[in-house]
């Protein structure tokens, strides 16, 4: 059963959530403000799935094994979204066999045996060379390089970077445990949502200097920094609270701005595909909702980040 601070822990996630949930209802009905209603509607509907993510996490975490294969099927979703997003030629199908059926739950299965020495290079190096061989051996050389890459980048971000928030449960060192384990994979999925929130918030309130307009007009240098800088204490004070397992204080402030920088990487690069392919979502797994990886493009950015600088600072 998950150790008593775990539950704690969790219960901060659910008063954060309820908090997301009232301002955007209080907010969605102050038609007076001159807000976009359209971004309010945004907001409502991540807040909602961040229920949803956040239900489902609490209750993998009373097993390990339960926790991999959640994000195993996580995976599996973003990365159909993805390769449906990203056209393919039939050629591919048999390679693309291999990439869903052999090395996305090999790749999990490695996770959940804490083989980190084979995890870490499956799939950038074993499944990289092997899908370029497979459809080369399909004898299609139409767009060749471009359909290999589109099939590398959707196993890179959706399964390679993605399986590292479960292998967080599995992380070793003087000071972990499973509990102190199972709250680096809380605090990695609740700083990648609060970044979101809070960069929406800064956006709106002091957001003058648009990155880049062509891929996403309401990410601002505003929000960016001022996101980056409020995550970084919060995790600061987390850690004060005693709801990391980080030794130093500097530790936890430090993973935490990297989980809001690399969270807004994600969001940036995703929305570039989005934008390359002429489409507002990925998806929609329940109507009215967007896609699988909409709500997880910023974690999967962050967590391989994440999982290594917790490495090399607990082990």
């Amino acid at each position: 059963m998950p150790h008593l601070e775990n539950w704690a822990f969790a219960s901060i996630v659910v008063v954060l959530l309820l908090i997301a949930t009232v301002v955007g209802r209080v907010l969605g009905r102050q038609n007076q403000w001159g807000l976009d209603p359209a971004a309010i509607d945004a907001f409502n509907r991540r807040v909602r799935s961040w229920w949803i993510i956040c239900t489902l996490l609490a209750i993998a975490l009373l097993s390990k094994v339960i926790t991999v294969t959640l994000f195993g099927l996580i995976s599996f979703a973003t990365l159909r979204e993805f390769i449906t997003l990203t056209p393919t030629r039939h050629s591919d199908h048999r390679a693309l066999f291999w990439v869903f059926f052999f090395f996305l739950p090999l790749q999990y299965v490695l996770v959940a045996y804490n083989a980190y020495p084979v995890f870490s290079v499956m799939i950038p190096v074993f499944a990289f060379l092997f899908v370029p061989m497979r459809i080369a051996i399909a004898g299609d050389t139409k767009r060749f390089l471009e359909r290999v890459a589109k099939i590398q980048v959707g196993m890179l971000i959706c399964v390679y970077c993605l399986s590292y928030a479960p292998a967080l449960l599995y992380l070793e060192g003087p000071e972990l445990t499973h509990s102190n384990n199972a709250r680096l994979l809380f605090l990695l999925v609740l700083l990648s949502l609060l970044s979101e929130a809070v960069q929406f918030a800064w956006s709106r309130l002091y957001g003058r200097h648009v990155i880049a307009p062509e891929i996403n007009q309401s990410r601002t240098w505003e929000g960016f920094l001022g996101s980056s800088a409020t995550i970084g204490l919060v995790g600061a004070v987390l850690h004060q609270l005693g709801a990391t397992p980080f030794e130093e204080l500097w530790q936890a402030a430090t993973a935490s701005l990297l989980v809001a920088v690399m969270g807004f990487a994600g969001s940036m690069t995703l929305s570039a595909v989005k934008r390359d392919r002429r489409v507002q979502d990925y998806g929609t797994l329940v109507e009215g909702q967007p896609g699988v990886l909409d709500r997880v493009d910023s974690l999967c950015f962050a967590a391989p980040v994440f999982y290594h600088v917790a490495r090399w600072f607990l082990s």
